[in-house]
């Protein structure tokens, strides 16, 4: 067994996973998965560059991952920024800070190979399934952008487009720096709009209608299932591969865009990081249910981050 650190650098959080990796086979056994809401992609639409307050928070939580990677003794680790670092004029400074930090360059990744990593970490414990049919539908809706990734046992297509949470509401939910609270019909509308576009753009690359399984993945569908199920506490393992019906995802994104910040903030389950930002999601996943007409979607808590650990155990053999 290899041990080894993945950290996962988005737009709304970075998560860390340590794990034991078998190199002959790529299973992982964890250790430790831990996230931490950071919004490095905090203004990135609007300004072109990272905040300093972004970049301060991001740099506390990679000191503590770095703390943790010591501790658990990881062999290998590999940092891997997604779409707000793609985007930012001044993405060198948080490349230097993250160097000084952990020691590794973080590898600001492309869309494609982020939909890589994340049909990886999402299907791989799926492949003996018999009830779930090939070829599924990947979907990994972040806090800058959604990645679409069509495949059965290997990715056939990919495509990454700018409908993240984070980037929806901050274009469409926000007015004077404050989150719409809860947001006019006209500015759902809009963004429903853009969303629709961005549907169409993927769609010229990705066959979203052939497939016959929707895997959803990341905090906007995580949190959706934690409602689906009335849980008491956010609970992974009751989220990991639990199923939502269109009904149900069309119910709760209804109710989440005409509440208030107060009534998202007492849901149970509701990470504090997503309470603003997590309607804009939740109609990024009901906006693409429909598009493909499935009636339910597969929710998986294993994604980008177990797709960048498994890299690194195929490169241990």
């Amino acid at each position: 067994m290899t041990r080894v650190a993945a950290v996962d650098c988005g737009t709304n959080s970075i998560r860390l996973l340590v794990a034991d990796a078998d190199p002959s086979t790529g299973e992982l056994v964890d250790l430790d998965r831990r996230m931490t809401i950071v919004r490095l992609g905090q203004g990135v639409d609007r300004t072109g560059r990272l905040a300093p307050e972004a970049l301060r928070r991001t740099f506390a939580a990679c000191r503590e991952y770095a703390a943790i990677i010591k501790e658990h003794g990881a062999e290998r680790l590999r940092f891997v920024a997604t779409s707000a670092s793609r985007d930012a004029e001044n993405r060198d400074e948080f490349v230097r800070g993250v160097l000084d930090i952990l020691g590794v360059e973080p590898e600001v990744i492309t869309g494609d190979q982020e939909a890589e990593f994340s049909f990886t970490g999402a299907t791989k414990e799926l492949a003996g399934s018999d009830h779930l049919p090939k070829p599924y539908l990947v979907v990994d809706i972040g806090g800058g952008s959604t990645e679409f990734v069509v495949g059965d046992d290997h990715v056939r297509a990919a495509r990454s487009v700018d409908i993240g949470c984070v980037r929806m509401t901050e274009r469409y939910l926000v007015r004077d720096g404050v989150v719409s609270d809860p947001p006019s019909e006209e500015r759902i509308a809009a963004m429903r709009a853009d969303i629709e576009a961005a549907l169409d753009l993927a769609e010229q690359s990705v066959p979203l209608r052939e497939a016959r399984t929707l895997v959803g993945l990341a905090g906007s569908v995580t949190t959706v299932s934690a409602i689906a199920q009335q849980l008491p506490v956010y609970d992974s393992e009751a989220i990991h591969h639990s199923r939502v019906s269109y009904d149900r995802v069309r119910e709760i994104t209804e109710w989440l865009l005409r509440s208030t910040h107060a009534e998202r903030a007492a849901v149970p389950s509701m990470h504090p990081g997503r309470v603003d930002v997590i309607g804009a999601g939740a109609l990024v996943l009901l906006s693409i249910m429909e598009r493909i007409g499935a009636r339910e979607v597969v929710v998986s808590e294993h994604d980008i981050l177990d797709g960048i650990a498994h890299s690194c155990a195929a490169e241990a053999r």
